[in-house]
């Protein structure tokens, strides 16, 4: 049962034409479900789960995939799909939630058992070439579920069990419909990348069209397109997003180009002379350096409130951007580095999940202020496609893999009030941080690694006297996703490394601390 094969005498010529559709049901895993689909080359979206038969044909997807979620399909209130699509002809897959869906939808039963699984689990597979074509007939999954199927109608056939769930994958005879009780999205089921790929390639029959170096030329073209011969004001923070933004606004208008800039003294160690070094002599744009830290300080002074050192912060960001923006003649547009993940959580899709997680945090209100023209070229991309895009436009290394940085840069890293002295110590005590696991071959296995100035000061001895000085938190962590993460296991010898480094060679520290806290419960973020 396979989808119809592509028409290649279509006027179809966008490359995220060849869609899959993710149904978000409150997984946690949605975002990673629609990453594991571009990584086969094929342009995914995730969209409000009751979105109606008639908007997901205006799609035309060649696929559908639905989520997991907390819910229980049985419960009063429970998520629910428009049962039209079903009889769309379109290939669709549940996964865990998903599958209680569609057994429910056919009249089978889903049930509360005591046999819940959660973790690794090993299922028995029936030969089956469409779902798992090329896999053992055992492999370990990861299940995380109370429910579970417990009778389904004689349309349908199991493809997979373990050894407390009889039906652990199914799909229907007639109908491209499959699902699992499974998670395959999870890198704790090692085939689930094959599986998918089945799914995508071999049921929906795509090519694998997603490709981000046609996207980069065909973006650049529109915005060539939209942009005339006008001018496109593009904000630098020293982050990827921005930078690679700006690298591909100035490969289609070049000269048009105008880039702010604001050096607000909350900066990484260099991170400012590198922005500049990069985008003057390598991109050659015409480049706005804000000179703003007494500024900011200013702002500061006194400030130990994390949410308003914040809104300090953000207001005088814009005071200083809105001061440079108009000073640039014939600016028409402004671009931000907006991703995938922050259309979704911010509710901005037009078929999107309902729910506002968080508001846009690139530039607030200056469009609408300022009376620009929005361009958000990275809209439509997750943050691993934007660094491979950053490496495609010709960005350096160390810049596109560059771990994230928070917007308030230093200030909520230095945790109490903010003063240029505390800003020196922990400038350099964070450049040690990164420079020792960057020597040891690590910086790219971990996801985020900085220094925290903590407010406390604690007894020492230096040399022969006593010292009360401060301590310094280091932070490192493993993630995929930012939504969860894993203290970094950093071996003994580089954890030794740097807090020999930051005592001996930072004044004012006598004590280093390294935070081995997961994410819930702590944030990554100290404040």
């Amino acid at each position: 049962m396979t989808a119809p094969a592509p028409d290649h005498n279509s006027d179809a010529s966008r490359i995220s034409d060849e869609k899959i559709l993710v149904l978000d049901f409150g997984s946690q895993y949605a975002q990673l479900i629609a990453r594991r689909v571009r990584e086969q080359n094929v342009y995914c979206e995730i969209v409000r789960h009751d979105i109606s038969v008639e908007r997901i044909a205006a799609h035309n997807p060649r696929g559908i995939i639905l989520s997991g979620g907390p819910s229980s399909v049985y419960e009063e209130g429970a998520p629910q799909c428009d049962p039209g699509l079903f009889a769309m002809g379109i290939p669709v897959l549940g996964i865990c939630y998903g599958m209680q869906l569609i057994c429910q939808a056919f009249g089978g039963q889903v049930k509360n058992t005591s046999q819940r699984e959660y973790g690794h689990a090993k299922i028995s597979i029936t030969p089956n070439e469409d779902l798992f074509g090329g896999l053992p007939s055992e492999t370990d999954v990861w299940m995380s579920h109370g429910d579970q199927v417990t009778n389904v109608t004689e349309s349908f056939e199991s493809l997979a069990s373990t050894s407390t769930c009889p039906i652990a994958a199914m799909r229907h005879k007639e109908l491209p419909l499959y699902a699992m009780q499974f998670h395959p999205e999870v890198t704790h089921t090692p085939l689930g990348f094959q599986i998918l790929r089945n799914f995508v390639i071999s049921v929906c029959q795509c090519e694998g069209r997603w490709k981000l170096h046609d996207f980069a030329q065909q973006t650049i073209a529109e915005i060539r397109e939209r942009v005339g011969g006008n001018r496109v004001i593009c904000g630098l923070s020293g982050g990827v997003d921005s930078a690679v933004v700006a690298a591909l606004l100035y490969q289609a208008i070049g000269p048009q180009l105008s880039c702010i800039l604001v050096d607000n003294g909350l900066l990484r160690k260099q991170e400012a002379e590198s922005v500049i070094a990069e985008f003057t002599k390598h991109f050659k744009t015409d480049l706005h350096v804000v000179a703003a830290k007494d500024d900011f300080l200013k702002e500061l002074a006194g400030i130990t409130e994390p949410q308003e050192k914040r809104r300090r912060i953000g207001y005088q960001f814009v005071e200083c951007f809105k001061a440079e923006a108009r000073k640039i003649k014939d600016a028409k547009f402004l671009a931000q580095g907006t991703l995938y993940p922050d259309v979704i959580e911010s509710g901005a899709a037009l078929d999107g999940p309902a729910a506002t997680i968080k508001l846009h945090h690139n530039v607030g209100g200056l469009p609408k202020e300022l009376g620009f023209e929005l361009i958000e070229p990275l809209r439509d991309l997750f943050k691993d496609e934007v660094r491979k895009l950053g490496l495609e436009l010709g960005l350096p290394e160390d810049l596109v893999w560059r771990h994230p940085f928070p917007g308030p840069g230093l200030a909520v890293r230095c945790l109490s009030d903010v003063t240029e002295e505390k800003l020196s110590v922990l400038r350099e005590a964070d450049s040690i941080v990164v420079s020792e696991i960057k020597a040891a071959g690590l910086y790219r296995q971990t996801s985020q690694a900085f220094a925290v100035l903590l407010p406390v000061q604690s007894v020492g001895v230096m040399g022969d006297a006593r010292t009360y000085e401060n301590a310094v938190a280091v932070r490192c962590v493993n993630t995929d996703d930012f939504m969860t993460a894993t203290w970094s296991y950093l071996p003994y010898e580089v954890l030794a490394r740097i807090s020999t480094r930051i005592i001996n060679e930072v004044k004012g520290v006598n004590r280093v601390c390294y935070d081995i806290s997961t994410k819930p419960p702590a944030t990554i973020e100290w404040e």
